[in-house]
């Protein structure tokens, strides 16, 4: 239930340009995948998929942003298109980001799960 929510989260939030939906719709959907990669017994931690994944979304969101010829100028505004794939692309990279970043922290305060 979980992923599907993830998928119309992510989906919502990308489509319309909500970027705190997207972000939060796209951590789900890696925290969910982890999660059911665990418990299937096809990793030993879902910490390094959920990384994996999003180092991926960091790489897609990147690429999206400078494709769609968005730029981040010394004053950090965004010169983005008027499609808005730049920051389209912008929350799917700060999402991988933010995954990369805060799994150190979650995975020190979260216990680990003991194996079936």
């Amino acid at each position: 239930m979980l992923i599907a929510l993830g998928v119309v989260f992510s989906e919502v939030g990308i489509v319309l340009g909500l970027v705190p939906v997207a972000i939060g719709g796209l951590l789900l959907l890696l925290g969910s995948v982890g999660g059911i990669l665990r418990e299937t017994e096809y990793v030993a931690s879902p910490w390094t998929v959920f990384v994996g994944l999003s180092a991926v979304l960091v790489a897609i969101g990147v690429g999206l942003f400078t494709f769609a010829g968005g730029t981040i100028t010394q004053s950090l505004t965004i010169s983005a298109d008027n499609s808005g794939i730049a920051v389209r692309g912008l929350s799917i990279a700060m999402a991988g980001l933010l995954g990369i970043v805060l799994t150190p922290l979650l995975r020190a305060r979260l216990p680990e799960q003991p194996t079936i």
